[in-house]
């Protein structure tokens, strides 16, 4: 069954656009070259925008647990070390991982 990883961020205000064009050119197709997940959608969270930033969502679809499995052991690590380096300090990150029961 394919399983759904979702990566939610609270960027800072001030660097939202730019870190947003970074995840479009760089991170998400990075991600994508592991060949772990079929697809993407990268979403901004509405009425998400405060005195901590603006929110948005990438949600990744993997084939199957196999898949996510190597992207956990082999790429995950260094892709979130990238996006650490870069951004430090100006971000916060939450991810889950669920299985998709049913698509429509």
């Amino acid at each position: 069954m394919k399983l759904l990883y979702n990566v939610t961020v609270k960027v800072d205000s001030d660097i939202h656009l730019e870190w947003l064009e970074w995840m479009c050119s760089k991170h998400i197709p990075d991600v994508l070259a592991t060949g772990c997940f079929e697809s993407y959608k990268l979403t901004r969270i509405i009425d998400d925008e405060d005195e901590y930033g603006v929110g948005f969502a990438i949600q990744y679809i993997a084939p199957d647990q196999e898949k996510f499995d190597i992207y956990q052991q082999l790429h995950a690590g260094a892709l979130q070390k990238e996006h650490s380096d870069r951004y430090n300090g100006r971000y916060a990150a939450f991810r889950t991982l669920m299985l998709i029961e049913r698509e429509g």
